[in-house]
């Protein structure tokens, strides 16, 4: 059964209708996968993401599949519906990109605090491990911050960076002191956990036909809120009124700024292993200015 045949079984079975494809063309919609628009013969049309190495990164879609219904839950920003997944493949709806309207930001900024204030929890982590990016993304749980961001989180991609150079390497000194350094960082939070997309960069967000914020492509746990604003500032996208208008909703706590840094550090060393040497010095920088 080829994999074009599965996925019409599927959405079949889940939409009580036969379903044959069409046509199908390219779509922007999660660097990692094979992203397509695709037209049913009946003219519904669907957004399907499939993975030629899907088997190397097991629950790739299933995990994906969870975060977004989580994220919908609240009914408070557009998140794509989805309909179905597979082993390889999931399925969601389409949703018409539009331009963003003059108040894109506010609205993404006080969406995303509604999100968060909605979504609290007791604990830190997530029903199952996923991915960010192509790195598995380790969730277990944890009653304690502190110690699920040094094992599950900084510490996890130091690890994972020592396998590619040498023990002495500058980068890994300064790593090891940063994670002796935390509890004076972070031992202090005292906040739930809330809900996070987990990898909200201006590339996985977008507005739909009515100019509102859509966010898609998640990599969601349970965390501190801030660490969502970390890979928010990583590459732009997000600005000033953004950040305002969260905090008219969930004003941040004290020493904010040190700890979004942190936060952000651990997707700097997350593209550092995924893309190599290009991301080295903005890493080693970020743990100076932390250290």
């Amino acid at each position: 059964m080829t994999l074009q045949s599965r996925i019409e079984a599927a959405i079949s079975d889940s939409t009580n209708q036969q379903s044959e494809f069409a046509n199908s063309k390219v779509a922007h919609g999660g660097c990692i996968n094979d992203s397509r628009i695709v037209t049913l013969k009946d003219k519904r049309q669907f957004f399907i993401k499939t993975h030629s190495q899907s088997k190397l990164l097991p629950g790739l879609f299933k995990t994906e599949f969870t975060s977004l219904q989580l994220l919908a839950e609240p009914k408070v920003i557009h998140v794509p519906k989805p309909l179905v997944c597979g082993d390889d493949f999931i399925v969601m709806e389409v949703f018409k990109e539009g331009l963003p309207a003059n108040d894109w930001q506010v609205q993404m900024g006080r969406r995303l605090a509604q999100l968060q204030l909605a979504t609290k929890k007791e604990q830190f982590g997530f029903e199952q491990n996923n991915y960010l990016g192509t790195t598995k993304q380790i969730n277990n749980w944890s009653d304690n911050w502190l110690e699920f961001w040094r094992g599950q989180r900084l510490g996890y991609q130091l690890e994972l960076f020592s396998s590619k150079t040498d023990k002495d390497d500058p980068l890994l000194k300064a790593g090891e002191q940063l994670i002796n350094k935390l509890d004076s960082i972070i031992s202090n939070i005292s906040e739930p956990a809330v809900l996070l997309h987990g990898d909200l960069w201006s590339g996985n967000a977008a507005a739909n036909e009515k100019g509102e914020p859509v966010i898609f492509d998640p990599a969601s746990y349970y965390g501190h809120r801030e660490a969502e604003i970390g890979m928010m500032r990583m590459f732009g996208g997000f600005d000033s009124h953004c950040e305002a208008a969260y905090a008219e909703v969930w004003p941040l706590e004290d020493g904010a700024e040190q700890r979004i840094c942190l936060y952000r550090l651990y997707h700097e060393l997350n593209h550092l292993n995924l893309f190599g040497s290009g991301y080295y010095q903005t890493c080693l920088s970020t743990m100076h200015s932390l250290l």
